[in-house]
């Protein structure tokens, strides 16, 4: 049986270990590079950077720059990203259910 179906395209876009954490983040509003380095434990400065610019790419997030000395950046979702509040809730859900988390 082939898999013909559209859940493929969604989680490449959201797929990772730490995609759908700067996602969760996101969704309580804005975040400075330095925040979501220091709120996700184990990330990698260059695999955080890597993965912004993926997110950017899929329409999922905005990157700002504030023309400031030193440059700020700050992320948000977009109207896009923040449609993903559903899904994410349900998997906070499903994870306190069956006690994913360890």
């Amino acid at each position: 049986m082939d898999c013909d179906c559209s859940i493929i395209g969604s989680i490449n876009i959201i797929s990772g270990k730490w995609k759908p954490v700067i996602i969760w983040m996101l969704l309580s509003g804005p975040r400075r590079f330095g925040e979501l380095h220091k709120g996700i434990q184990g990330i990698a400065l260059k695999v955080l950077s890597r993965h912004l610019k993926e997110l950017e790419a899929d329409g999922i997030i905005n990157r700002k720059v504030y023309a400031e000395v030193p440059p700020r950046v700050e992320y948000t979702l977009t109207e896009k990203g923040m449609s993903l509040n559903d899904v994410m809730q349900l998997l906070v859900e499903w994870d306190k259910k069956y006690k994913v988390t360890k």
